[in-house]
């Protein structure tokens, strides 16, 4: 199986503006950009074929050729992460049969999580879509819970049928639960979204042809898209073990991501 990894990037990001470009501290006093981080994340990625970061900013483009990436120059007019990765593949003389949407946001998502992925289209033909999802304990529900409180648009919850196909994905905590009916420690119902995608060419390609959906725009998640055109989308259960994963989706988030990279770097006792 050709798997080709994708990370969209795009600097007008209403949230938080030139996020790509955002340089963390890793250590010993060296600084890296978000951009740079999440591209030796998906590097990690066991068997995949080629990575190309897809973006429309030359900025970006300048950035990310500086460490040695393959870019993909895309259109103003891409709304969302999927839309770029659609775009991408048809710009270029593509020769795959499974794309990675590896977001240019999360740095700390870890290899194995898209191994799982590309296991399920290994093992199932007859797979579409694929995602990753992470039952949430009593700190990451505090600290999700914490997010909404204050008005921080944050990170993603899931709900699936009994063969694991999504149901919905909210911005919201869904369903709701009382976290105080947990022990320290102790696993949570809500089960955290993880975004990365794996698709079938076809079914990507398809995307860019339909509307943006009522309820995509409403919660602002590209996924939904798929949903209301009844697409299912598989959920896969991927193992933490026990590393922190926080996504980069407001300047607050800086410092959670800085905290774990470091500590990472200390177990590891090398650089990154």
């Amino acid at each position: 199986m050709k798997v080709i990894v994708i990370i969209p990037a795009r600097y007008a990001s209403t949230r938080f503006p030139g996020k790509p470009l955002k340089r963390l501290y890793i250590g010993d006093g060296r600084y890296k950009s978000l951009i740079q981080l999440s591209w030796e994340s998906a590097s990690k990625i066991k068997s995949v074929k080629e990575i190309f970061i897809a973006t429309d900013d030359k900025r970006i483009q300048d950035e990310a050729q500086s460490f040695g990436a393959k870019v993909i120059m895309t259109s103003e007019d891409c709304i969302n992460g999927t839309e770029r990765c659609a775009e991408a593949i048809d710009n270029v003389d593509f020769d795959g049969d499974l794309v990675i949407n590896f977001q240019g946001d999360a740095p700390l998502t870890p290899s194995w999580f898209v191994e799982d992925l590309i296991q399920v289209f290994k093992d199932d033909r007859n797979a579409q879509i694929a995602t990753p999802v992470l039952r949430l304990d009593t700190r990451a529900l505090k600290a999700f819970k914490l997010d909404r409180i204050n008005g921080r648009v944050g990170s993603t919850t899931v709900v699936f049928d009994t063969d694991w196909n999504a149901l919905y994905f909210s911005k919201e905590i869904v369903p709701y639960f009382d976290e105080k009916r947990l022990n320290i420690g102790e696993m949570s119902p809500i089960f955290h979204h993880v975004g990365v995608y794996a698709y079938r060419p076809e079914i990507l390609l398809n995307y860019k042809s339909w509307n943006a959906s009522n309820l995509e725009l409403i919660e602002g998640l590209e996924q939904l898209r798929f949903l209301e055109n009844k697409c299912s989308i598989k959920c896969v259960l991927v193992d933490g073990k026990g590393r922190a994963f926080w996504e980069l989706n407001n300047p607050e988030d800086v410092p959670r991501i800085e905290k774990v990279i470091n500590e990472d770097m200390s177990k590891k006792g090398k650089k990154i």
